[in-house]
């Protein structure tokens, strides 16, 4: 008896992973094999990135507000030290949204603190 394959269904899936790497460049973008190698990869990839872009702002806020400390003139570490032992309670995104648009705000949180 014949084998019976579901010629259907294993196209859609071919069909699904080269719709989704359109645009890719040379053979990635049609070739059944690399196309699904570097679809496969891309998914490690954005993974990885989607923790590192957690880590990547965290010092973006950092840097901003070490920026607007010092021209206040107080270091990164010395005015989160004094935030904590104030118990002013402010995540670093806020802080740094603070110090980048709005300054006297920022001031105003720096005066409280020394």
């Amino acid at each position: 008896m014949p084998r019976s394959v579901n010629h259907v269904a294993s196209r859609a899936k071919r069909k699904r992973i080269l719709k989704l790497t359109r645009g890719y460049f040379g053979a990635r973008k049609n070739v059944w094999t690399v196309a699904k190698n570097t679809w496969e990869k891309g998914l490690t990839y954005a993974y990885r990135d989607r923790r590192n872009k957690k880590r990547n702002f965290r010092a973006l806020w950092i840097q901003r507000i070490n920026a607007a400390a010092r021209q206040e003139g107080i270091s990164y570490s010395k005015l989160m030290g004094a935030l904590a032992k104030a118990g002013i309670e402010i995540n670093r995104k806020v802080l740094a949204d603070l110090a980048m648009n709005n300054p006297e705000a920022f001031k105003a949180i720096v005066e409280k603190v020394k």
